[in-house]
């Protein structure tokens, strides 16, 4: 008997270590969050994965997909072209500028059941490009159901730099949530010491602010989970509110 509780405590145990090492992100990645009068149009890839596992999911047309800058809002959902990232559908759209702005580019996915968790899952994405030296507007909400405002300025920013941030939920501040980060792990160019070091885990204060040092330069994502208060076909729903920042090294 104790030999069987001892396998079902470590069975449960990898369970756990299983679904911290593998969360799920919406993913919205730009070739560059910087444009100038060199580089005046940005190309996005948009997917949903594990990023630093590299394991990816099919990622159907998104139910929305927009630009807010300038204060005001633009659907480009058409210019959206079917890839493949991790051997998985996805897609990718090219935006020009025309004028300076802080362009927030979001996406929302349609629900994607997971199984395993008996559960919807809906992410709300977001990225930032600053566009010919604009540098206002990047701490503006844009009013989706759950969102991570930046209190650190989301481009220009050095790795081992901190990043800050504020949870919304329906436009107001979310106590205490959870904010699972991951880093972005392109080619496999790091190893986790261990499953816990995959994803990486803070709280946000009763304010719903949160802070995480970013150690490496790169793309890092940052996703505040909560329960919707609907549910679809009967099944719970997991919205989050998803970032996703590039923290830079420095040039020799």
């Amino acid at each position: 008997m104790a030999r069987l509780v001892s396998f079902a405590v470590a069975l449960a145990l990898t369970v756990m270590m299983a679904s911290t090492a593998f969360a799920h992100f919406g993913m919205m990645i730009p070739d560059r969050n910087v444009l100038d009068q060199d580089h005046r149009q940005v190309e996005l890839t948009l997917s949903f994965s594990h990023p630093f596992e590299g394991h990816g999911m099919d990622l159907v047309t998104p139910k929305a997909f927009g630009v807010f800058a300038n204060g005001k809002t633009t659907s480009p959902l058409d210019s959206l072209k079917p890839i493949k990232v991790m051997d998985h559908a996805a897609f990718e759209a090219v935006y020009q500028a025309k004028r300076p702005g802080v362009y927030q580019f979001y996406m929302e996915p349609q629900a994607y059941w997971e199984p395993a968790e008996d559960t919807y899952i809906i992410h709300y994405t977001k990225t930032f490009v600053a566009a010919f030296g604009a540098d206002e507007g990047w701490d503006t909400p844009i009013g989706l159901p759950t969102e991570i405002v930046p209190l650190t300025r989301p481009f220009g920013n050095y790795a081992g730099g901190v990043f800050q941030g504020q949870v919304l939920i329906k436009g107001k501040p979310a106590p205490g949530a959870e904010i699972e980060v991951e880093f972005y792990n392109k080619d496999g160019k790091y190893k986790a010491p261990s499953d816990y070091h995959v994803t990486q885990v803070v709280k946000a204060d009763a304010n719903g602010v949160f802070t995480f040092t970013c150690p490496v330069d790169g793309w890092w994502g940052f996703a505040a989970l909560s329960e919707a208060d609907y549910k679809i076909k009967d099944k719970s729903v997991e919205l989050g509110a998803v970032l996703w920042v590039k923290m830079d090294g420095w040039k020799d």
